[in-house]
């Protein structure tokens, strides 16, 4: 798994591809908390959530344009079927590509903890800043950003084609963020009914933590869920090669 991790964040960085997915997203978040029409700058108090709010949408894109070349790519150049050879197992390369991508989305955030200390500069007083919910709101975003790496394998790793892994990858991000949270709120189902719709979605669970409380027994273990399930979808097609 360490040498699959290795070889993972050294193409990373040496094809620039990590280089910039950290600067769009830098860019895209910067852009959105400082310049766009309600930025952090008009909006009267201390506060982190247009970064909240937004980065999950820019993840949404992100980190499948990251991940769709992780399986795709050695399909469709036949070395997946040279890595298989060696003394690896699917479980310990689907999780050294993983961990590999998981580490570019912390990488993605460490910088942004500036804007965390530039708001709080900026409240009145100096510090004015929920601290709990903010990093709450990172825990999630974390959380929300490695459910959507596992998801971007597994598109990647049902095709060789890695547009078609990216449109895939994104597609079911976004059907996993908003879809559930928008049906649950056509009141088609009752209330209870409405209600456990909107907590099969990410959204439900990433909106809970963001608020500061760390529901162990019900938010993290959703997004655990959601990792395992697609990283267990990600070794059944690789191992349906041999079917």
């Amino acid at each position: 798994m360490i040498p699959i991790f290795r070889k993972e964040i050294t193409a990373f960085f040496s094809s620039l591809i990590g280089y910039i997915a950290i600067a769009v997203f830098l860019i895209l978040i910067g852009l959105i908390m400082w310049v766009f029409q309600n930025n952090a700058l008009n909006n009267g108090y201390a506060t982190l959530d247009i970064l909240f709010d937004n980065a999950p949408i820019v993840f949404m894109l992100l980190i499948p344009a990251v991940t769709m070349r992780m399986f795709s790519e050695e399909k469709k150049s036949g070395t997946l079927e040279i890595l298989a050879t060696r003394p690896v197992s699917e479980t310990q390369i689907i999780l050294g590509k993983y961990l590999a991508a998981v580490c570019l989305v912390i990488f993605s955030l460490l910088p942004t903890l500036i804007y965390y200390f530039t708001i709080s500069k900026l409240g009145s007083p100096p510090g004015n800043l929920d601290t709990g919910a903010t990093w709450g709101s990172y825990i999630g975003l974390l959380l929300l950003g490695s459910s959507f790496v596992a998801i971007g394998l597994f598109s990647s790793s049902i095709t060789d084609n890695q547009i078609v892994a990216f449109i895939l990858g994104a597609f079911i991000c976004f059907v996993c963020y908003l879809a559930f949270d928008a049906l649950s709120g056509l009141g088609l189902f009752g209330g209870k009914g409405d209600y456990i719709i909107q907590s099969i979605g990410i959204q439900h669970h990433y909106e809970s933590i963001s608020r500061g409380v760390l529901d162990l027994s019900r938010d993290v273990i959703y997004f655990l869920s959601v990792i395992l399930i697609f990283t267990l979808c990600t070794k059944t097609a690789l191992e349906s090669r041999k079917w």
